[in-house]
């Protein structure tokens, strides 16, 4: 070889390239750093420590997302799937540390199992008491909070004990087949590991999605993303099989099946709803029946049995649930940018209108061929008009960041994990939810206007005629 040809060769390490190695060192401290916060970080009860822990993961994350873009594609493909096992072991290493939801998914799926209808009774329903155990049920009088909550003489793990449960069907039947796969006096494990195989899950999807369509490389920021580790596997929410489904929906050309997926995901949790206006961009009407049919016929479909059973109880505590957490218009904890212009009154028609013409752009002006690009926009765009204090509601904007590339869009859900953190810490949400939310959005608005101006400078430097390739992760 010659000596010029040495000098361009890639530098290494015992054949081993220094991105690559680079890449995996920092992926290796992100690791450590999420398993020494689940292990002594802090939690929702003593939440102070869990910022500087949090802070030090995103920093992480930030670099090696930065880095694996040079990295060689094969390369990368290995270090995200490898990367997003680790993180969600190190995730599982201890019990959830800042939500209880899981302990909902445990018992509605012990309530299914004995055949009963998860939308029938509240948890300290008399008519359930039997099915009650120590582990969910702690023996009372003294039932500190947030950990437990007063049932009767006895204390629950379950938030909320006195209502129905919320979760749409789908999310129903999964809660029932971790149940029916878990040993006796497994706890909360169970759902913890069902959490990790659906976030390698989506990993994987992603990466197929983009080997066709995209650079693989980018679904490092959904792999390594914190956010995910604590909130999808830690934590557990069922929020992450409805990402999985809009993923398959939004990374396949077979419309019907993509309306079946998102229906699905739709009766997951509501919110991939938002995804529509996406998936429907610049369709025909027909083109537009094949894939909503599906997803309506879907959804219908999930909940018939639930329906003979409960009636129109399968609605459970979900006009409660909207109502207590302020997106009514008397409230003051919602629609937190929009109340620094606008009286609290009129904040939630004019959030709705936005979020509606910003879905009615997108279905008119997106790009069909990624759907997940104006999904991104209605999604982004209607959590920061709500500004929502829980960031797992932004686990499907991290999804549609790494289709996507537009990595300003991770605002979002840093901004809920500030605001949630800092609710944790009683600080003035009047405050924190404006900073947070605004920053987020002038995040936003900052990388799409450089992005923009670097576009247009890569144009107008190409020669007449050719293609430009723009990296945009």
């Amino acid at each position: 070889m010659s000596q010029s040809a040495q000098g361009t060769a890639p530098a290494t390490v015992d054949g081993v390239g220094v991105r690559t190695v680079c890449t995996s060192v920092l992926v290796a401290a992100l690791t450590a750093v999420v398993a020494v916060t689940i292990r002594i970080g802090g939690s929702e009860a003593h939440p102070r420590h869990l910022l500087y822990w949090y802070a030090a993961a995103w920093v992480l994350f930030a670099a090696a997302v930065w880095a694996v873009r040079k990295v060689p594609v094969r390369a990368a493909v290995v270090l995200v799937l490898a990367g997003s096992a680790a993180l969600s072991l190190a995730a599982l290493s201890g019990p959830p540390r800042t939500s209880s939801d899981m302990y909902r998914y445990a018992w509605d799926g012990r309530v299914q199992a004995a055949g009963i209808s998860p939308y029938a009774h509240p948890p300290a329903a008399p008519e359930l008491a039997g099915l009650r155990d120590r582990w969910l049920f702690p023996p009372g009088p003294d039932c500190p909070a947030p950990d437990l909550r007063a049932v009767g003489a006895d204390c629950t793990r379950i938030n909320r004990p006195a209502v129905n449960t919320i979760y749409p069907p789908v999310a129903e039947g999964w809660f029932l087949a971790v149940h029916a796969l878990s040993p006796d006096g497994a706890r909360h494990k169970p759902t913890q590991i069902a959490g990790a195989l659906l976030t390698v899950g989506t990993t994987a999807a992603l990466l197929l999605v983009l080997r066709r369509r995209g650079d693989p490389r980018r679904a490092a920021l959904w792999a390594w993303c914190p956010a995910v580790s604590f909130a999808a596997v830690n934590d557990a929410h069922i929020d992450t099989l409805g990402v999985l489904l809009t993923v398959l929906a939004l990374g396949t050309s077979v419309l019907p099946r993509r309306g079946a997926l998102l229906g699905a995901a739709i009766a997951v949790k509501l919110l991939p709803a938002v995804v529509l206006p996406g998936a429907l961009a610049r369709r025909s009407p027909r083109d537009a029946a094949r894939v909503l049919v599906p997803a309506v016929l879907v959804i219908a479909l999930a909940y018939l049995p639930y329906i003979l059973t409960s009636g129109f109880g399968v609605l459970g505590y979900l006009p409660g649930y909207l109502q207590e957490e302020g997106y009514e218009s008397g409230s003051v904890r919602r629609f937190a940018l929009l109340r620094l212009f606008l009286p609290d009154g009129v904040a939630a028609p004019v959030a709705v209108a936005l979020i509606a013409l910003t879905a009615l752009y997108v279905m008119r002006r997106g790009d069909p061929d990624r759907p997940w690009s104006g999904a991104l926009l209605v999604t982004g765009t209607a959590l920061l008009l709500t500004s929502p204090s829980y960031y797992w509601y932004a686990l499907l904007v991290i999804a549609l960041v790494a289709l996507d590339g537009r990595w300003e869009w991770l605002a979002v859900p840093l901004a809920g994990t500030v605001l949630y953190i800092g609710n944790a810490m009683a600080l003035p949400s009047e405050l924190l939810q404006p900073w947070s939310y605004g920053i987020a959005a002038g995040v936003v608005v900052a990388g799409t206007l450089l992005r923009a101006r670097v576009d247009r400078g890569q144009l107008d430097r190409a020669a007449p005629g050719r293609a430009v390739t723009v990296s945009i992760l």
